[in-house]
């Protein structure tokens, strides 16, 4: 009997101290928890304390926050905005799900901004929100894409001329060259063939920057001596709904029976789809790329021979231009109507030189 009781005497020392135990690790957890809590709140008190009160502030509108491009064109409009005491929002980073830039301008206008960059394009839609947000008091810029027709106060982009006579230099060195192989292997003239040089225009978009670089490129081609006869442009529409589709259409130039000689790229997402496509359809060497933008990857085929070549923009340019107008125009009442970003060609004659100008910034 006396064993009975020190063993029921044991076990409830042992549940006792169990339950100290219990007792000390959950006030412990708590304890640390707190603490842990406190720290972040304590923390996001000196954050808000310390946080700056700007005085303007701006939304950017894009058609691709992700793109190396954009990222860049808003880094310079930040930095810029920073300088001057405001703020650029671009709109849609930080969103759930992706927005058109309609749907972008109108919850941009809702908002209320001190100002509205926006990659635009001529449709009548992007005309009228551009006038809406232009009547509630919300000065617009057009960023790359431009809207003609509405009330916008600047555009902000590129020489859609001079791009045009850029490509047009290339593809006469590519029929030159095209001439003197053809030279080697034939002795008359009416052997050579036809360089085949197809466009890639976006299908949804009015832009008339487009077409002015399409009519300086066969200029600069025609004043190069070259006839008729030696080259054809033709248009393809690319699907740039997303870059699944852009992906496909391209695919789907490179299915076709008349694989062109020459393509042109007219933007940084379908410059990296055509490159990747020739790579596939192993077309390298046989399709010359002439692409659009700087970007590393782009620049890498370049040095490759993967691509022949591109034209690279001060993107950053772009977006510093593009606060500079609207801190104008809310200073002094005026800005100027146009401002246009640095362009350069690079191909294999300077690659080595843009690399090294751009490890020295």
């Amino acid at each position: 009997m006396k064993t009975q009781n020190e063993d029921s005497y044991k076990k409830r020392i042992g549940r006792q101290y169990l339950l100290l135990i219990l007792t000390l690790l959950f006030v412990l957890i708590t304890l640390t928890a707190g603490a842990v809590f406190f720290r972040l709140y304590r923390s996001d008190l000196v954050a808000q304390a310390e946080s700056r009160v700007y005085d303007r502030y701006y939304v950017m509108i894009t058609d691709n926050y992700k793109s190396d491009f954009w990222k860049s064109v808003y880094k310079g409009a930040l930095d810029t905005a920073r300088e001057e005491n405001a703020f650029v929002d671009l709109l849609g980073e930080h969103f759930s799900k992706d927005y058109s830039v309609e749907e972008l301008m109108e919850i941009a206008i809702a908002s209320k901004p001190d100002g509205i960059m926006v990659y635009a394009n001529e449709t009548l839609e992007m005309s009228a929100l551009i006038n809406k947000a232009v009547n509630a008091g919300i000065p617009v810029v057009t960023l790359y894409g431009d809207c003609t027709k509405s009330d916008r106060l600047s555009f902000v982009g590129v020489g859609s001329y001079s791009i045009g006579k850029m490509y047009g230099s290339q593809i006469i060195d590519i029929i030159k060259e095209k001439r003197r192989e053809e030279l080697l292997e034939s002795e008359t003239i009416e052997d050579r063939s036809q360089v085949k040089i197809t466009v890639l225009v976006n299908a949804d978009t009015k832009d008339a920057g487009q077409n002015i670089i399409i009519s300086s490129l066969q200029d600069a081609i025609y004043q190069g001596n070259v006839t008729d006869a030696e080259f054809a442009v033709s248009l393809a529409a690319i699907d740039n709904t997303n870059s699944f589709s852009v992906e496909e259409s391209i695919r789907d130039i490179f299915l076709g029976d008349n694989v062109p000689d020459v393509i042109v790229c007219l933007d940084e997402l379908s410059t990296a789809c055509t490159y990747q496509a020739v790579v596939d359809f192993n077309k390298v060497g046989e399709v010359n790329i002439l692409g659009y933008y700087g970007s590393e990857s782009i620049i890498n085929a370049i040095e490759r021979g993967g691509i022949y070549a591109t034209i690279s923009i001060d993107a950053e340019q772009l977006g510093e231009y593009s606060v500079t107008a609207l801190s104008d125009f809310l200073e002094f009442g005026t800005t100027s109507e146009y401002y246009l970003a640095d362009i350069t060609l690079i191909n294999q004659d300077n690659v080595d030189e843009f690399r090294k100008e751009e490890g020295d910034e």
